[in-house]
């Protein structure tokens, strides 16, 4: 197990986001209140929201015709869908995730105006956001989750790739694969035939 936590760790978009987070982490306990504790939550609530609504609407759009955005989706995830293993394509790259980490500091920044409740909510957000990461590696490696819930979010996950891409979009939660009826039993879907070369929807 060291070695895929180091493996884990190490990867340089993971090792970014990790010391981003440990960095807004001790600036927050520094200056720990109970609003401060609010936008950890909510900032750990929006990125779990926006876990299942990015991969669903924004990943698993038809494919577009302009070939900048074709390119910018398979490196983000149709390439995931073709090589599901590959280590490289697992996580989402910094150039992606960091600027939209900027671009939302900076709405919640000209909402309160307050550095330290901007830094709390992206404190909770980057939190999320590695459990998220984390899952995600755990789905497509050789570990053995510990607990039931875990074994079914990595089972539904394998699903969503190598049964059929319409389902199971939920990689940390199932609550909104349930919400939006995007959860289903496997042997109530079909097998797609697209799962893998999702560009060719």
């Amino acid at each position: 197990m060291s070695k895929h936590v180091r493996t884990f760790f190490f990867f340089p978009d993971v090792f970014i986001v990790t010391l981003l987070f440990l960095a807004g982490l001790i600036f927050t306990l520094y200056h720990v209140s109970l609003l401060a504790f609010v936008y950890i939550l909510a900032g750990a609530f929006s990125y779990a929201l926006s876990e299942y609504v990015v991969h669903r609407f924004v990943f698993h759009m038809k494919p577009p015709k302009q070939q900048f955005f074709l390119r910018l989706l398979k490196r983000l995830h149709y390439d995931h869908h073709t090589h599901p293993n590959e280590l490289h394509l697992l996580f989402l790259p910094w150039w992606f995730s960091l600027p939209g980490l900027f671009i939302i500091c900076a709405i919640i920044y000209g909402f309160t105006s307050n550095i330290v409740l901007t830094l709390a909510f992206a404190t909770g957000l980057l939190g999320y956001f590695l459990f998220y990461e984390w899952s995600h590696f755990v789905a497509h490696r050789p570990i053995q989750p510990k607990t039931a819930f875990g074994q079914k979010l990595k089972k539904h996950h394998l699903l969503h790739h190598f049964k059929n891409e319409n389902y199971w979009y939920g990689v940390t939660h199932t609550s909104l694969d349930k919400t939006m009826g995007t959860w289903k039993e496997q042997n109530e879907v079909d097998k797609s035939q697209t799962a893998k070369r999702l560009e060719h929807r």
